[in-house]
């Protein structure tokens, strides 16, 4: 597993015990899987010791897919679970066969709900349909309440009118850093070097990854829009997209910090601030991603670190948008959003509220 599934393994050996006696729900892991290698039991693995017995090649087997689907099914377990916590678009593909088979499906991978319409109204069809769930809160804002309140509001009759947000952790922590007098480039190595950004930062400058988050909020609120229908400012500058590795793309960012520094002095003789920002807009049925500037007493402009935030105008919540905010990335928290969902889950087969 990767970081975020490892840190979920190890939240369940923190908590299943505790959920059990005092909730009565009984969670057992049954499989464990990889890119590569797959772990399946009879009986629930023992969650002090799985990455002993996921390294022990005598007891694991090649990943299929299909077959760590058919051992969940086939096994004593009375609601089969698969929580997919890569950000693979091949696993996303398996989606479809394994609600088929009955198997309900969690996770923080946007890919589904950022992917092609087709699949993703199959997906959701199937969740009406059939006595099967699919609970993806995590797949914007990580752990924070997003998509839950969403539905909430949806639900009980209100009409979403625009959403606008910083959804990327990286980006807010870019740009909550990037003050007069500093370099824009230095920031990037800063925040690579912290952790902050994927191995090649042009993952997250791209912004790719928030009209992921733009076009699942998009789809939530009833905009039907496909993730190519999104106009995608990108931070990349054209002449860097070419480089072979990150390094040489940290080794040339520097040529262009006068440009960025020329937009962020634009915005503080303002007396505003630069936020990188993802927003859907109901009524014309648009999305965006770009580069904005913010007064400084704007909610954007208070952010610190890698937090998140967005602002949700409904029919309700009109002059006052509702806000949410808080820690928007790491594995921690994307992996409570991910064991939220399967508490929520279970709620809908009888456990305690």
């Amino acid at each position: 597993p990767g970081l975020v599934g490892a840190t979920l393994l190890n939240q369940f050996r923190d908590q299943l015990a505790v959920l059990k006696q005092e909730k009565g729900i009984d969670v057992r892991v049954h499989g464990i899987a990889s890119s590569k290698n797959m772990l399946l039991s009879n009986e629930p693995i023992d969650l002090n010791n799985w990455e002993q017995e996921f390294a022990d090649t005598n007891k694991t087997e090649i990943c299929d897919l299909i077959q760590f689907k058919d051992h969940l099914v086939s096994s004593s377990c009375p609601i089969p679970v698969i929580i997919d916590c890569s950000a693979s678009d091949f696993v996303s593909d398996y989606y479809v066969p394994w609600m088929q088979s009955g198997v309900s499906v969690v996770t923080p991978n946007k890919k589904v709900n950022s992917g092609p319409l087709e699949r993703y109204r199959t997906v959701k069809d199937l969740q009406e349909k059939q006595s099967v769930h699919y609970f993806y809160e995590a797949t914007v804002g990580a752990g924070l309440p997003v998509i839950a309140t969403l539905k909430d509001l949806i639900n009980s009759g209100d009409h979403i009118r625009s959403i606008e947000g910083i959804f990327s952790g990286t980006l807010s922590y870019i740009f909550n850093n990037f003050e007069p007098g500093k370099k824009f480039s230095d920031i990037v190595k800063e925040a690579k070097a912290g952790g902050y950004t994927e191995p090649d930062p042009r993952d997250d400058l791209s912004g790719m990854d928030v009209a992921r988050k733009v076009t699942t909020l998009a789809r939530e609120s009833g905009v039907p829009l496909e993730l190519s229908e999104i106009p995608v400012q990108s931070l990349v500058p054209s002449e860097l997209e070419a480089c072979a590795s990150a390094e040489e793309y940290l080794e040339k960012l520097p040529e262009f910090d006068e440009e960025m520094s020329k937009l962020q002095e634009e915005a503080a003789a303002k007396g505003e601030v630069l936020r990188y920002v993802g927003a859907v807009d109901v009524a014309t049925g648009q999305g965006s991603v770009e580069l904005k500037s913010y007064p400084t007493s704007h909610p954007f402009a208070q952010l610190k670190g890698t937090d998140n935030i967005i602002l949700c105008v409904t029919d309700r919540y009109t002059e006052n948008p509702l806000v949410i905010t808080g820690p928007g990335a790491g594995a921690e928290v994307t992996a409570g959003g991910v064991f939220s969902d399967l508490i929520r889950l279970c709620a809908h087969f009888g456990a305690p509220s």
